[in-house]
């Protein structure tokens, strides 16, 4: 009678399989009907949906542009840029919307304003110093004059430099991926504690074994070696950051909801028959379906299955997950991630592009650079690196209030060395944030020109001298006996130039209604006397005085031949605009063969060279005698209509300003 009690207190009646189960491994059972119900469920939504649901795999970039197309019709939330864009031809008021007029922030941009906020100053401090110690080479920053701190400028630029940690700390923040750690170096003499990679592995430009009491003046054999060193290791941990960014990617398309629902609950079923099966008899014997009762047998080896499911009791009692259950873990978890990143694009999309008339212009934008497919792409397949793109502003265009600024976020320099961090994952080896900006724009636009890498300073610096030696004497008809360049130019002749290839024009004809200006540099540089610079290898160690006129003058001879020229080509001729830039830009008068002169005498030099600042002033002038045709955007500025005539212009600069590659990332989407 005490057996049949015990037996009895042992069994649990499952009133779905109508039977009686070992009471151990009631839970164990539980979880069976559970897993079969959900594998009902799923397989009845499958078969509803007709084979509707997409594996878990990538797309082409073709395909991955429609699948973002079909998205933005079904998330009335989604305002990503791809919509289909259709020119308008009426005029769009965009000046009064309250939405658009007040700048997105997000936290780059807010790492941004505070980084700009003496980002200029520190350029300007470290520019000063190096000539003040006749260091001529950007990458090279001058060496303390003794180990010891002391009130030298040396170590007041190092003290400045260590009052920005908090600075630099947010910023790599902001644009780090996951698993990148923050490095800087504010501390070069202990680098055994530091997780700056550049500390130990590159040599210095000064060399060794130098006095710390004097003067250390960099070495030219040592300079190459650091230059070396370091492209070498630049690439190294760009490819390495490419590469574990990619491997971040969610594996499954954060765009469809069903199928990682599906793979979890296919893992979880598997586990459930895999524990079933390897379960005691009455486990063993459980029916597929209700009713449906197999014939039992107390003679299998009941001993041995209970040692099983105690053992599996265990593992769940400490904590133990089986494989299967790592693996749904896992499952759950990449899907957890997509849906963070998916919640976060939409959001910030929202926030950016709030209106149609914002999402008009950017795809616009989009359209004109050639970059459709690739940010498509990037949305679907790489939904982690376009998440970091699209917060630093690379889909859109440049806010016009930019080019006024002091410091924004495409002028910060990138310094590899001291851990300022670009935005894309193979940032290192770049001067600065727009240069970033323009190369990747160039090397994922559509077009049959293919990757275009960076050139290093030793390439850059071989091939300028493999140019200047193709230079030749230029032909007689080159010869102008009122040339500024022959009067002016100190030694008997010409220089030798390198002679251009021939012109092609990629523009459509002109025609009377174009709008034709001209936009000059006034930089305090351009009043300076010509200098070239003296080379020891690839060090600068100093400059000669060069036999060359002053550039304004140059400028001056251009505009006016220029003006010559055209007086006789065009039907109404009255002039042309004339807008100077240096620091700040601003229209000087409508110029023609009888002014040119007191017109030239009220310009001034002086100042940076902001080649923006400039362009937003002309463009600002030519949409002023063209706005019936054109419209404003409070963020984006003016943008042209189909009927807006076209803008041409003469542009003069110094050498190469200071936001160039700005000034390239904005004619690439006109």
């Amino acid at each position: 009678m005490g057996d049949e009690k015990s037996r009895l207190t042992n069994k649990h009646y499952c009133p779905r399989c109508e039977r009686e189960i070992d009471a151990q491994t009631k839970a164990e059972h539980d979880d069976w009907h559970f897993a079969k119900d959900l594998d009902e469920q799923d397989n009845n939504a499958v078969v509803s949906q007709s084979q509707s649901v997409a594996p878990p795999s990538y797309q082409s970039p073709t395909d991955s542009k429609s699948l973002v197309q079909s998205d933005m019709k079904q998330d009335p939330s989604f305002t990503h840029a791809q919509a289909m864009h259709q020119r308008s031809g009426g005029k769009q008021v965009t000046g009064n919307n309250a939405t658009t007029s007040r700048r997105h922030v997000n936290a780059v941009e807010e790492a941004a304003t505070l980084r700009a906020k003496d980002e200029q100053m520190m350029q300007n401090a470290l520019q000063n110093l190096q000539l003040r110690y006749r260091i001529y080479n950007s990458e090279i920053e001058p060496e303390h004059e003794t180990e010891n701190p002391c009130s030298c400028p040396i170590h007041q630029y190092q003290r400045m430099k260590r009052s920005r940690r908090n600075v630099l700390e947010q910023w790599s923040a902001a644009v780090m991926y996951p698993g990148e750690k923050v490095y800087n170096d504010f501390i070069p003499r202990t680098p055994l504690f530091s997780n700056n990679p550049y500390l130990l592995r590159i040599t210095s430009p000064y060399g060794f074994g130098g006095t710390s009491w004097s003067r250390s003046h960099p070495q030219p054999s040592y300079h190459v070696k650091f230059i070396h060193q370091t492209i070498q290791l630049n690439n190294s941990l760009n490819h390495e950051a490419q590469r574990k960014v990619d491997a971040l990617e969610p594996s499954n398309s954060i765009w469809e909801d069903r199928v990682p629902e599906l793979e979890v609950s296919q893992l979880s079923l598997a586990s459930e028959k895999h524990k079933l099966h390897n379960g005691n008899d009455d486990i063993k014997g459980c029916p597929p379906e209700k009713g449906k009762l197999p014939p039992t047998s107390r003679n299998n080896d009941l001993p041995e299955s209970t040692k099983v499911s105690r053992f599996s009791a265990f593992r769940k009692a400490v904590g133990i997950k089986s494989s299967e259950e790592r693996a749904v873990a896992k499952t759950e978890k990449d899907y957890n991630k997509g849906l963070e990143i998916r919640n976060n694009i939409l959001q910030e999309e929202a926030a950016r592009w709030p209106d149609h008339d914002t999402r008009q212009i950017v795809a616009a934008y989009q359209n004109k650079v050639g970059m459709e497919t690739k940010i498509a792409h990037l949305r679907a397949c790489q939904p982690l690196q376009y998440l970091h793109l699209l917060r630093a502003g690379y889909f859109e265009p440049i806010p016009v209030a930019w080019a006024d600024q002091p410091s924004n976020i495409l002028t910060f320099s990138i310094e590899a060395a001291g851990g300022w961090r670009g935005i894309t994952p193979s940032w290192r080896g770049y001067e600065d944030t727009a240069e970033e900006r323009l190369y990747w724009v160039l090397n994922h636009r559509e077009g049959p020109a293919g990757v275009r890498m960076k050139p290093d300073f030793i390439s850059e610096m071989n091939m300028a001298r493999d140019r200047m030696a193709k230079a030749v004497e230029p032909p007689p008809d080159y010869y102008s006996a009122n040339d500024t360049c022959h009067l002016q130019h100190t030694s008997k002749g010409y220089s030798k130039q390198v002679m251009p290839p021939p012109f092609r024009s990629s523009d459509r004809p002109e025609v009377p209604t174009d709008d034709t200006m001209i936009l000059l540099d006034v930089s305090g540089s351009m009043d300076f006397d010509p200098l070239r610079p003296n080379y020891d290898q690839y060090l600068i160690t100093g400059y000669s005085h060069s036999t060359q006129p002053k550039n304004k003058d140059v400028a001056k001879a251009v505009i006016r031949r220029f003006i010559d020229a055209m007086a006789n080509h065009d039907h109404e001729f009255r002039g042309y605009d004339l807008v100077t830039f240096s620091s700040h830009a601003k229209f000087a008068s409508t110029v023609n063969h009888t002014n040119l002169d007191a017109t030239w005498d009220k310009v001034k030099i002086g100042g940076g060279t902001r080649v923006m600042t400039g362009w937003q002033r002309v463009k600002q002038r030519h949409f002023e005698k063209h706005s019936e045709s054109a419209t404003y955007h409070p963020v984006y500025g003016w943008q042209a209509g189909p009927e807006t005539p076209m803008l041409r212009l003469l542009l003069l600069l110094d050498g190469e300003a200071t936001d160039m590659d700005e000034f390239e990332l904005e004619l690439l989407g006109i």
